[in-house]
């Protein structure tokens, strides 16, 4: 089972934008006259798609919550994310990101992003950052029910099934992708899904991490691609082991 496919999760992998995102819900709360909690925010939405924590927020607070209602919420907080990080000189990368597309590329590996995020405010990252083109497939929250949000496996059993409809001589499985995750949630939909997943320790201590992630790390730059793809290889064992 070589290693195919690298599915990246986005917020707390790629940029580091949880502060704004917590900003921007908070914003939306109040004004539909509602008080902000940041230990609600934390058990709620850490790790889940922005459907499901601002639904789940507002059902909690025992409002009526139709599709009609989240879709617009969720609209006007991507386009305040969006006009927000416009305003950055420098968008918020996490460090090693660009040496870690740089290797997936190299092993022409197919890339995904599999994020509770807006397809929109994904897409205009990727684009800022020149990405867009290098990530094959993208499932955001969208694409998924609110049942649906990780911890639920359906995002990265998605991506996987889109990445097979583009290139359907990979005849990918669960077990050749590798998923790069941050958060409890997101680890577990990965597990749930039967993919591999690498922790890395930007949200959590390492050794909070370690009890669920495959692999840990405390940095993107440790993430070991060469000394990944032969463990994914049946007859290769490799010495030792990452995190």
């Amino acid at each position: 089972m070589p290693l195919k496919a690298v599915l990246l999760d986005f917020n707390g992998i790629v940029i580091n934008d949880e502060g704004l995102h917590k900003y921007l819900i908070e914003q939306l709360l109040l004004e539909e006259n509602l008080r902000p909690d940041s230990a609600e925010y934390n058990l709620v939405c850490l790790g889940r798609s922005d459907r499901a924590c601002v639904a789940d927020i507002l059902s909690r607070r025992g409002r009526l919550v139709t599709d009609a209602y989240l879709d617009q919420l969720l609209e006007k907080k991507s386009a305040n994310y969006r006009i927000e990080m416009a305003t950055l000189d420098q968008l918020p990368l996490y460090p090693g990101l660009d040496d870690l597309i740089f290797r997936i590329r190299a092993a022409q590996l197919k890339l995904a992003v599999v994020s509770g995020a807006r397809r929109s405010e994904i897409e205009w990252v990727l684009e800022k950052i020149g990405l867009r083109q290098t990530v094959s497939v993208i499932v955001s929250c969208d694409d998924i029910s609110v049942k649906a949000s990780k911890p639920a496996p359906d995002g990265y059993l998605m991506a996987i099934e889109q990445l097979n409809q583009h290139f359907s001589e990979l005849a990918l499985k669960p077990a050749d992708c590798l998923a790069i995750e941050d958060s409890f949630a997101g680890i577990e939909a990965a597990k749930q899904a039967g993919v591999p997943v690498m922790g890395v320790a930007h949200t959590y201590p390492y050794q909070m991490i370690h009890r669920r992630a495959t692999w840990v790390v405390d940095y993107l730059s440790e993430i070991d691609l060469d000394w990944l793809r032969r463990w994914y290889e049946p007859t290769l064992n490799p010495i030792g082991s990452q995190g």
